[in-house]
C-alpha cells in the first residue's frame, strides 16, 4: 500500500483499516462483528473495509472459512508504522487502535521515552499465541544460561515499569517464568501442539494468588503529609492488591523500602511497607527494596 493510496481514504476509513492490522498482526484474527463493535458500522460497510484492506495489502491477510474470519496471511507486511507504546497501550488497556496520528497537544508536556522497546514482530507472535491459546518455540539469551531453545505457554504480558515481560510456562524448567521479550528471537507458533492442564494460567500459584499491601510514608522522612497527598493516601496509608508475580517489580518501581526495620536511607525511599511479612511465599520479592526473609530475619537475631 503507497502513500497515496492512504492520502486517498478518508481518515475514518484509515482508523478503520489500522484497526483490521493491528487485530489481525497481534491477535492473529479479524471478525466482520469486530469492526462493526468498535466502529458502530453495518454489516456492510464492515465487509467493504476488509474487501479494501485485502485488495490494498495483498497477502495480509486471508480469510478462513471454518472459523469465519480474516487471519494473518503468509506475507504479511505492516502498511503502519506502529510505535511500540501504542501497540503496548492498546493490547493492555485497549484504547488507541486508531491511525498513529501526530495530534497538536492541548497543553504542553513531556513524557521521557523507555529505554528499550521490544521488536513489534517479536511481539506479535507472542500476543497470537497468547490469544490462541497454544505453545510458542523461541531462542532465549539470558545473562546466567546464555542462548537456549525453549518451548513456552504464554499467558500474559507484564510491565515491570522499564521493560516488558511474558509470563508463561516454561516446559525446559517446568515452572511458571517471567521472559523478557527483547530477549526472545526467532518465535515459531506450535498451533498444532497440545496445552496441559498444569501448563494453564490458572496452575499458576503466583499468578493467581493476590497480595494485600499497605504503604505509609516512610518514618524517617520529615513532613510525612505531604508524601499523603502525593500518593492520594487515606487516614495515612495506601493500599494495594497485587499479584504475587508483580509484587516485587511494583515495590521495586515505586523505590518501597520493605525493610522490617525502615532501615533505607535515601529520599528515594518516600514508602514504607508496613508489613513486610505480607510477601512471605513471594518469589519475587527479592526485587523488593531492603526485603529480608523471615528466614534471614531469624539469622539475625
Amino acid at each position: 500500500m503507497s502513500n497515496e493510496q492512504l492520502t486517498d481514504l478518508t481518515q475514518p476509513q484509515r482508523d478503520r483499516l489500522a484497526f483490521v492490522e493491528l487485530r489481525v498482526r497481534f491477535i492473529g484474527e479479524i471478525r466482520r462483528q469486530d469492526l462493526v463493535t468498535r466502529f458502530g458500522i453495518q454489516s456492510a460497510a464492515a465487509s467493504r473495509d476488509l474487501a479494501l484492506y485485502k485488495d490494498l495489502a495483498p497477502g495480509n491477510i486471508d480469510y478462513d472459512p471454518k472459523g469465519k474470519s480474516y487471519v494473518l496471511g503468509p506475507d504479511f507486511r505492516p502498511v503502519f508504522d506502529f510505535p511500540p507504546e501504542r501497540v503496548l497501550s492498546w493490547l493492555t488497556q485497549g484504547f488507541g487502535d486508531g491511525q498513529p496520528m501526530r495530534l497538536k497537544a492541548w497543553v504542553a508536556s513531556e513524557s521521557p521515552s523507555r529505554l528499550t522497546h521490544p521488536d513489534l514482530d517479536v511481539l506479535a507472535s507472542v500476543t497470537r499465541a497468547i490469544h490462541q491459546e497454544c505453545p510458542v518455540g523461541i531462542e532465549y539469551h539470558s545473562i546466567s544460561s546464555g542462548r537456549t531453545e525453549r518451548e513456552i505457554v504464554p499467558f500474559a504480558l507484564i510491565d515491570n515499569g522499564l521493560r516488558w515481560h511474558v509470563r508463561a510456562f516454561d516446559r525446559k524448567s517446568q515452572e511458571f517464568r517471567d521472559f523478557v521479550i527483547t530477549r526472545i528471537k526467532r518465535p515459531v507458533l506450535l498451533r498444532d501442539a497440545d496445552v496441559q492442564p498444569l501448563e494453564r494460567s490458572d496452575q499458576d500459584i503466583q499468578w493467581t494468588r493476590i497480595v494485600e499491601l499497605e504503604m505509609v510514608p516512610h518514618p524517617d522522612h520529615p513532613r510525612p503529609e505531604i508524601t499523603e497527598m502525593d500518593y492520594g493516601m487515606v487516614r495515612g496509608s495506601l493500599r494495594m492488591k497485587l499479584r504475587a508475580a508483580t509484587a516485587g517489580y511494583i515495590l521495586r518501581q515505586w523505590s518501597v523500602d520493605c525493610s522490617p526495620d525502615h532501615s533505607l536511607r535515601g529520599y528515594e525511599f518516600r514508602l514504607w511497607l508496613k508489613d513486610h511479612l505480607a510477601l512471605y511465599g513471594v518469589k519475587n520479592a527479592v526485587l523488593a527494596p531492603g526485603y529480608r526473609s523471615p528466614d534471614q530475619n531469624k539469622g539475625e537475631q
